[in-house]
């Protein structure tokens, strides 16, 4: 598991500026993108549990990193930053059950 937690930590370090900009200019390409990772995911057998966590690690990047580019990461950002650990858990399930339902 931590294996992959390394693989994702460096994926989300060598975005390249110009997909990472094309994947968040709008609220649905970041849920296509989001989709079509848990798609993968889930492929390889990850449980819905190991899904959340690693989408808290993508979470929390986006977070510190990243300046919302419309309303909807606005929303995100500020129900991240002001969340305790256990409600960014809770976000990071809804946001999968979110992008799985599309």
């Amino acid at each position: 598991m931590e294996n992959m937690d390394k693989k994702v930590e460096n994926k989300l370090k060598q975005m390249d500026k110009e997909n990472n900009e094309e994947i968040l200019e709008n609220f649905n390409n970041f849920k296509q993108y989001l989709s079509e990772k848990v798609e993968m995911g889930q492929k390889m057998g990850l449980s819905e549990e190991r899904l959340a966590q690693l989408t808290e690690k993508v979470a929390g990047y986006l977070a510190k990193n990243e300046e919302p580019r419309n309303r909807e990461e606005h929303l995100l950002q500020q129900l991240w930053t002001v969340g305790s650990k256990e409600e960014q858990h809770m976000l990071a399930h809804m946001l999968l059950r979110m992008v799985e339902k599309e």
